[in-house]
């Protein structure tokens, strides 16, 4: 409940941290808090508002740490809710019930949370001081291992050339430190994992799937040595920076570059010297309220000793922050356990466990499918009977997680063997989640919620499902479930679950993209009379309607090309594709030329402003680098064209559902920050995919380097810069629901990144719905960006070649529409004002002039300018008219 008002006195909560738990917790109370009971102070150690820390790795591609940032601002600006950074708390007076931060000033509490989270553990390894050793933690620590790697790759930090990668390594082959791998080789670093155990993620993963996982780690070119002790970090002669390390049994490796990733250590200090109870292990011991001994103060999240640990993971935290909102709202609420559910965040590595990964529940049975060439290990755990599911392992392929977690200490129908078994072996049990299972466990929803959501809330759709639920909202990993729970709730409440896309066609979008293609179909009157329905007591399926006539225009404009204004095509469009310019909001028209990449020679920007003079159109430069053109009368449409094209431009399609812009930076052409030619790559990229029709606009975006002038994280594929090549974005968009792209695949050569975009566009082409915008489509693709990423990398489909082919197709076959409508009397013929009279302009267009532009009248003015033209004796003057100071100009 975002600002409601404070209460004459509420009690003060002071929360110490400022993390993502801490975060969760004030969001919670406030979301409950509807009477304003309780303002909320928050002192935070680190100079941000609270951000992902899961994502963390992300940060290495996106240098604006605000793409971290957690919940709505609107949060932190809410009367009862304080907000201070840099702002440490260091003494905590129990008896008096205040706290100091580090500036000497003392705040009272009612209430007190610790919420301060761990550090990360650094093992009493000699010369772990040494310059070039780092952890991996915080927002600052990444940003200080980045610029590290940054500074010692420029030949100038080093005595003459040299040429050899960075040597990167990696103490600790847990989740974070394969993510801190990943780091360093998406920075360019030639990457080693030292692993003391004997492999891989131990704590999660069986030796089986810790060894499947290493083989697939090492095929993303990161080495790991497992039984791997590290003895001493040692200096370089040289430089005094990190030279190498010395291993157990007299091995070395070499390294310019360390990060320790051994676990964590919980911020406990201010409880001890507070005199509170910790753990054996460390952290602030709390009962199940998740309240320590003092009844005035609780611990939440990686602090907190819960019957007897700690928990490093942010869902329990979650869970944590919960409980307490609840208690100090006079609810009942406890910790429900933790869930200890992992899944690995690292490109091309599909790794999940949950559960008793490790078979430690006497008389426990595991069920084990391994398929070592094709890089995938699964295992179930389950009771003696084999009907409990107890945990799970799955390396390579994890697409049973989400559906298997929440059903965990249930008993599964069927035989959980089958489950294992490769997609079309066998049928697998019925996966029917009770409602009492937790779907998503970041913000502890569960099956029954969900369903709730459709039957009592009126939720119809996932983004309905998530905004009334917060299920999906954190991590993501359960969408799919989400997605599937939904549908199933909605077809049994007897609502029709309905892809169709009108009442024509029982088909979607999608579907009926297939259905054309495969039957070769080249017409509207083809299509409808084949798949179209008939109305009961009608004798064809008719003509459409304003949502099929356009949506299977596009269809045959992406499949088969052509001119939109050619035959049967022609009376498909809608309003700016039949004019081939947008219509504006007193009928007239902009016209926007394509500028590839936005760059422009002065000869070019001359030609656009002498014929915006001419045709007194009003000019503005776009967000996508181009200039736009207002006031274009329907029959001057032709007359400005021909001008333009004769100058060399051609249709910037800012009318159509195609591609609009490739936006750049100048690149390495110029900016001496740039490390690719990120404007010659965009027109590239612009001149490739310039009318290719699809769903939705498409938007691209190419930065010269990773400081993303070109905002290409905010477009449907964005292209970044690095120095081996080209990382790739896709899903991003601006708009109603802003979003960013996520990384796709990276250091990419040219012809690489071209063959990735022709294939993830294509694909998209072919499988979206109707107006639905590339960020809709991979959140909601079965599967998600993981299943589009093996279509588009791997060829999962086996169809690549059919989209490179298809893609072919239409950069041979790419023409200008608007010469093609200057070269056919037949087309030019579709812009006249009055069919009648084609030379006559519409009488009723009237402009105001304002800053030193030409605008359109509002509906006031113009009346005073029709009035005017009536005291004039009726006739339309040929210029402006003066009235009441304002200059209006009805326009011949």
């Amino acid at each position: 409940m975002t600002g409601t008002p404070p209460q004459p006195h509420p009690s003060h909560l002071v929360v110490v941290g400022g993390g993502m738990v801490a975060a969760r917790l004030v969001e919670a109370l406030r979301a409950r808090d509807t009477a304003g009971t309780w303002r909320i102070s928050v002192f935070a150690e680190e100079s941000r508002r609270p951000y992902d820390r899961v994502a963390l790795t992300s940060y290495f591609t996106a240098r604006d740490p605000d793409e971290l940032a957690l919940g709505d601002p609107a949060l932190w600006e809410d009367p009862l809710v304080e907000f201070h950074s840099r702002c440490a708390i260091t003494a905590i007076d129990r008896g008096a019930r205040n706290v100091t931060d580090r500036l000497g000033r003392v705040h009272a509490y009612d209430q007190l949370v610790l919420a301060t989270g761990s550090s990360a553990a650094m093992p009493p390894i000699p010369g772990n001081d040494t310059p070039g050793v780092f952890v991996y933690r915080t927002i600052d620590d990444v940003a200080a291992l980045r610029g590290w790697v940054e500074k010692i790759r420029r030949p100038e930090a080093w005595e003459g050339d040299w040429e050899r990668p960075v040597r990167g390594a990696v103490i600790g082959g847990g989740l974070l430190g394969l993510e801190a791998a990943g780091a360093l080789k998406a920075l360019g670093a030639h990457a080693t994992v030292l692993q003391q155990g004997t492999h891989l993620m131990n704590a999660q993963l069986d030796l089986g799937g810790g060894e499947a996982l290493g083989r697939l780690i090492r095929a993303m070119g990161i080495a790991v040595r497992c039984n791997a002790s590290t003895r001493a970090v040692r200096p370089s002669r040289r430089t005094g920076n990190v030279g190498h390390l010395d291993l157990g049994g007299a091995g070395r490796l070499d390294a310019d570059v360390v990060v320790v990733a051994t676990g964590i250590t919980p911020r406990d200090e201010l409880a001890r010297a507070a005199g509170l109870p910790v753990g054996e292990r460390g952290g602030v011991v709390v009962d199940e309220t998740c309240r320590t001994p003092d009844e005035h103060v609780w611990a939440i999240g990686e602090v907190a000793c819960v019957n007897g640990r700690c928990v490093g993971l942010v869902a329990p935290g979650y869970a944590m922050a919960e409980v307490v909102a609840d208690r100090l709202l006079g609810g009942e609420a406890t910790f429900p356990g933790a869930d200890t559910a992992t899944k690995l965040k690292l490109q091309g590595v599909d790794v999940a466990s949950f559960g008793d990964a490790h078979a430690e529940t006497p008389g426990s049975v595991e069920l084990v499918h391994s398929d070592p060439l094709a890089g995938v290990y699964k295992k179930l755990v389950v009771s003696d009977d084999a009907r409990t599911l107890l945990g799970g392992v799955f390396v390579g392929d994890a697409s049973l997680y989400p559906a298997l977690r929440p059903l965990l200490g249930t008993e599964l129908a069927g035989d959980p063997g089958l489950l294992l078994a490769p997609a079309g072996a066998a049928d697998a049990p019925d996966l029917e989640l009770p409602d009492d299972a937790t779907v998503c466990s970041c913000n502890n929803v569960t099956a029954g919620t969900i369903r709730g959501a459709v039957t009592e809330q009126g939720c119809t759709d996932l983004a309905g499902v998530k905004a009334c639920t917060r299920a999906g909202t954190s991590c993501g990993s359960c969408l799919p479930l989400v997605k599937k729970l939904t549908t199933t709730e909605l077809e049994r409440a007897g609502v029709a679950v309905s892809n169709a896309l009108c009442e024509h066609f029982d088909l979607s979008r999608a579907q009926l993209f297939d259905v054309v293609r495969v039957a070769g179909l080249t017409t509207f009157s083809e299509i409808i009379a084949r798949f179209g329905l008939v109305p009961e007591g009608a004798a064809d399926a008719g003509r459409g309607c304003d949502i099929c006539r356009p949506t299977i225009a596009s269809v045959l404009a992406s499949l088969h090309g052509g001119h939109v204004l050619e035959g049967e095509q022609a009376a498909l469009q809608d309003t700016n594709d039949h004019a081939l310019a947008n219509l504006q909001k007193d009928g007239t028209y902009s016209v926007v030329p394509r500028i590839p990449g936005g760059e422009i020679t002065p000869e070019g920007l001359l030609v656009i402003g002498q014929v915006a003079k001419d045709f007194g159109l009003y000019t503005k430069i776009t967000g996508g680098q181009r200039i736009d053109m207002f006031g274009a009368r329907l029959e001057q449409l032709p007359h400005i064209w021909r001008r333009l094209v004769d100058a060399g431009f051609e249709s910037g399609h800012a009318y159509g559902k195609s591609l609009r812009t490739v936006k750049s930076c100048v690149g390495s052409t110029w900016c001496r920050f740039g490390v690719q030619d990120s404007v010659g790559m965009a027109i590239e990229l612009e001149l490739r995919y310039r009318g290719l029709r699809s769903p939705h606009k498409i938007k691209l975006g190419v930065s010269g380097c990773a400081r993303e002038c070109a905002e290409a994280r905010s477009k449907d594929v964005g292209v970044i810069a690095t120095d081996k090549g080209w990382n790739v974005y896709v899903g991003g968009n601006g708009g109603f629901t802003p979003r960013h792209a996520t990384l796709l695949a990276e250091d990419l050569d040219d012809a690489t990144l071209l063959r990735t975009i022709d294939r993830f566009l294509m694909y998209y082409i072919r499988t979206a719905e109707r107006l639905q915008r590339t960020a809709a489509w991979v959140e909601e693709y079965e599967g998600g960006l993981e299943a589009i990423r093996a279509v588009v990398l791997e060829d999962s489909l086996g169809i690549g070649a059919d989209l490179d082919a298809a893609m072919d197709r239409h950069v041979a076959g790419y023409a200008d529409e608007w010469r093609g409508v200057l070269e056919d009397p037949q087309k030019l013929r579709w812009f006249n004002s009055f069919v009648n009279s084609p030379t006559t302009a519409d009488p009723e267009l009237a402009h105001v002039s304002e800053r030193g532009q030409l605008r359109p009248a509002t509906a006031a003015e113009h009346s005073r300018a029709v009035e005017a033209t009536r005291a004039a004796g009726g006739a339309v003057p040929a210029g402006p008219v003066l009235i009441a100071g304002t200059q209006l100009e009805v326009r011949r």
